[in-house]
């Protein structure tokens, strides 16, 4: 298809950057490039109608590690690398909230759980042995002496069933991702960036004439510099890198009358997450159950993943309640051998940022900036 005249005056003539995938990263690179550099031309492409991802499919954690997930990093890398995330996870959440706002983020200050059943109770005691070592390690990082802390006393109260203990992160949030979303896109049209949904580029060429890009509907798009901004589905253009698509499928439920959990929980290493919004509980994870089946990029829910969440809502979440499941979906995270995002030059004009590891929320705003800065 050939563009008229208005379309290549309007969208593609002297376009400086394009930005593939609009998403959290691509968004917040949007705007710190056109909020830094005056009458740049920014344009993203998106190829969904919503960004298309985790970015809109997330169940919107403002968090930076439980306490089983900073035990098992730290089993695996060392304690510097690990209190680098952690860090990285505190002020990227900070970045985002500041670039958007609490009231247009839903932002809710609960705290988060993490929960133990009965036979979890060495990896419970681990915790419990190290628990003053994680507060002291992350103090200076969030400004709280004793993120953690034993809360068995909400057992009763959430009414839980087979749950043996419970650890507290005062420090933890919840926001609305669809408001998140929403927010970011409004920001980045009002400073004048061009947002196409339905184009997929299919390759990226940098050349001495500028970046060339090809797109499925066949277009050919000429740029000065382009940024890789799209996680889980990096691998389409960018096949070598050590990007890993990991499928995550979630649940939400009807409302429930009385609903007596609030805040965020997580359990398995945080492989396992839930929360409430509003007066419904939506509950995901599970993917370390069946590995391979979820490394995959392609969307969709599957019987084995949807019963083991349902089996944990029902025999331990909501044991007394009478629970309708309203919505599942799922979303397409980008992860690898390290846990920390790929922000480099694919080559001189070209920068890819992703891989975020399931933690966009909290690193999506620094990861987009950070890849924006290699741009200029």
């Amino acid at each position: 298809m050939q563009w008229s005249h208005w379309e290549w005056d309007s969208y593609f003539r002297d376009t400086d950057v394009v930005i593939i995938g609009s998403g959290i990263v691509g968004l917040s690179a949007a705007i710190f490039l056109t909020s830094n550099v005056s009458k740049l031309r920014v344009t993203i492409f998106e190829r969904g109608i919503l960004p298309s991802g985790a970015s809109t499919r997330n169940a919107g954690f403002t968090c930076f590690g439980s306490i089983t997930e900073l035990l098992d990093d730290l089993g695996q890398s060392s304690e510097n690398a690990v209190l680098q995330l952690v860090e990285k996870r505190w002020h990227g959440l900070q970045r985002l909230r500041a670039l958007a706002g609490d009231t247009a983020l839903d932002y809710q200050m609960h705290g988060a759980y993490e929960m133990f059943k009965p036979d979890e109770q060495t990896a419970f005691g681990e915790c419990m042995e190290r628990i003053d070592f994680l507060n002291k390690k992350i103090a200076p990082i969030t400004g709280e002496k004793q993120t953690f802390s034993l809360a068995d006393e909400q057992i009763e109260k959430f009414g839980f069933g087979g749950i043996e203990h419970l650890i507290y992160n005062r420090s933890e949030g919840q926001l609305n991702t669809g408001q998140m979303m929403t927010t970011l896109l409004r920001i980045a049209r009002e400073k004048g960036v061009n947002i196409l949904n339905g184009v997929t580029v299919k390759s990226v060429n940098d050349s001495a004439n500028g970046v060339i890009l090809q797109t499925e509907n066949g277009w050919e798009i000429k740029t000065k510099k382009v940024l890789v901004a799209t996680n889980g589905f990096t691998r389409h253009l960018l096949p070598d890198l050590q990007i890993t698509p990991a499928r995550n499928q979630v649940l939400i439920t009807q409302s429930i009358d009385n609903l007596s959990i609030k805040g965020c929980f997580h359990y398995d290493k945080g492989y396992v997450y839930f929360r409430n919004v509003g007066n419904r509980l939506l509950l995901g994870g599970g993917r370390n159950h069946h590995p391979k089946q979820e490394t995959t990029d392609q969307f969709g829910t599957t019987e084995n993943i949807q019963q083991y969440l349902e089996k944990l809502l029902r025999e331990h979440i909501l044991p007394n309640k009478k629970v309708e499941i309203e919505r599942r979906w799922s979303g397409i995270l980008g992860i690898g051998e390290r846990k920390s995002p790929i922000i480099e030059h694919i080559s001189e004009n070209v920068v890819v940022a992703a891989r975020l590891g399931g933690m966009g929320i909290a690193i999506g705003t620094l990861t987009g900036e950070e890849g924006a800065q290699l741009l200029l």
